[in-house]
C-alpha cells in the first residue's frame, strides 16, 4: 500500500461512500475502507477517529469558511447579505472532487439512519458557526439564528442542485444564492 500517495483523505471518503452504498454502513469495516482506498488502517485513523466521521470530514472547514465569509461582509450588510458573502466563500472553495463526491455521499447517507443523524448534526454545527459569526457582528440572537439556519438551508439546497447538474463549469454560488433568494421570498410570505 502506497501510503505516500497524495489525496489519502479524499480516497478514504470516496472508498467509504462506495462501500456504504454497496454493502451497507454497518457491514463495512475500517479495514475494508482502508484497503479500497489503498492505505493502511493506521493511515485511516490518522485522518478519522471512526468510520462515522468520514462523511462529515469537511465540517470544520465549511464552518470556518462560513464564519470567515460573514466576518468579511461589508460593515453595513444586512444579516442575509452577510450570509450571501459566506455562501459565495464556501461555494468558491468547492471543486470537482466535491461535485463528484456529492451523489455518492447523498446515497451513502440515505442508506443509514446513523449517517442521517450525523448529517443532521453537521447542519446544526454549520448553522451555529454562521449564527456565532453574525452575533459577533452585532446581530441580535434570534435574527442571527434565523439567518444562520436560512444560510445552511440555502447551501444544502444549492449544493443538491449543483451535484445533480451535468455542466462541469456550473457555478455552485449561483445555486446557493438563488436558494437564499428563494428562502428570503418564502419567509416574507409567512406573514
Amino acid at each position: 500500500m502506497a501510503r505516500w500517495e497524495p489525496g489519502a483523505r479524499e480516497r478514504l471518503v470516496l472508498a467509504a461512500c462506495d462501500l456504504f452504498i454497496e454493502q451497507g454502513y454497518d457491514a463495512t469495516t475500517v479495514a475494508e475502507i482502508a484497503e479500497r482506498a489503498g492505505v493502511t488502517k493506521s493511515t485511516f485513523f490518522r485522518h478519522f477517529p471512526d468510520k462515522r466521521e468520514l462523511l462529515v470530514a469537511g465540517q470544520e472547514t465549511l464552518s470556518r469558511l462560513l464564519a470567515e465569509g460573514v466576518a468579511e461582509a461589508p460593515a453595513g450588510a444586512t444579516p442575509l447579505e452577510a450570509v450571501a458573502v459566506a455562501l459565495r466563500r464556501v461555494s468558491d472553495a468547492m471543486g470537482p472532487v466535491n461535485r463528484e463526491l456529492g451523489p455518492r455521499l447523498k446515497a451513502a447517507v440515505a442508506s443509514s439512519a446513523e449517517l442521517q443523524e450525523r448529517d443532521a448534526l453537521k447542519s446544526v454545527g454549520l448553522a451555529a458557526a454562521v449564527t456565532a459569526a453574525l452575533i459577533a457582528r452585532g446581530v441580535p440572537d434570534p435574527v442571527a439564528a434565523l439567518a444562520g439556519e436560512m444560510g445552511v438551508l440555502a447551501f444544502k439546497r444549492g449544493y443538491a442542485v449543483w451535484i445533480e447538474g451535468d455542466d462541469p463549469n456550473d457555478d455552485l454560488a449561483r445555486h446557493t444564492l438563488t436558494a437564499l433568494g428563494d428562502l428570503r421570498a418564502a419567509s416574507a410570505s409567512l406573514g
